[in-house]
C-alpha cells in the first residue's frame, strides 16, 4: 500500500533529494507544505502516514519544532508519527522529549539507521 509522507519547511534542493531518497527506496507519495498554516490545511484534506518536519523552516527560518508540538497537542493528529530532520543529536532529543520519533539529518539520507527507522513507518518497493 502506498503511503503518504508529508515533507514540512524544506527549501527546493533539500525537498528534492529528500524525495528522491524516499522515491528510490519506499513505494510512497509526498506532499509539501512549508509552515504550520498550510500544514494544518493539508492535514485536514489528506490522510498522511508520516511527516518530516525541517528543523528550520525553508520560509522564515523559524523552529520545525514548533510545528511538532503543535500536532501532538491534537487529539487527530498527535497518532501519526512525526520525524525531525536535523544532523544535530541534541535537536534530535528535544524533539522526542516533545513527542516525535527520533529522526535523521540531511547528511544521513544513505545510512542504514535511517532506512531502519523510516521503515517503520514506509513500505519498501517491491523490486522485480
Amino acid at each position: 500500500m502506498t503511503k503518504t509522507v508529508l515533507d514540512v519547511g524544506n527549501c527546493n534542493p533539500d525537498h528534492s533529494a529528500l524525495s528522491r531518497m524516499l522515491l528510490s527506496t519506499y513505494d510512497v507519495r509526498i506532499l509539501r507544505t512549508h509552515e504550520l498554516r498550510d500544514s494544518l490545511e493539508l492535514l485536514q484534506k489528506e490522510p498522511v502516514h508520516l511527516i518530516l518536519i525541517n528543523r528550520k523552516l525553508d520560509m522564515d527560518y523559524s523552529d520545525g519544532l514548533e510545528i511538532l508540538k503543535v500536532l501532538k497537542k491534537d487529539e487527530e493528529w498527535k497518532v501519526i508519527p512525526v520525524m525531525i530532520i536535523t544532523n544535530y543529536p541534541e535537536h534530535q532529543e528535544a524533539a522526542v522529549e516533545a513527542g516525535a520519533e527520533y529522526g535523521f539529518g540531511k547528511l544521513q539520507f544513505a545510512e542504514s539507521a535511517t532506512h531502519e527507522r523510516l521503515s517503520r513507518y514506509l513500505d519498501k518497493k517491491v523490486t522485480a
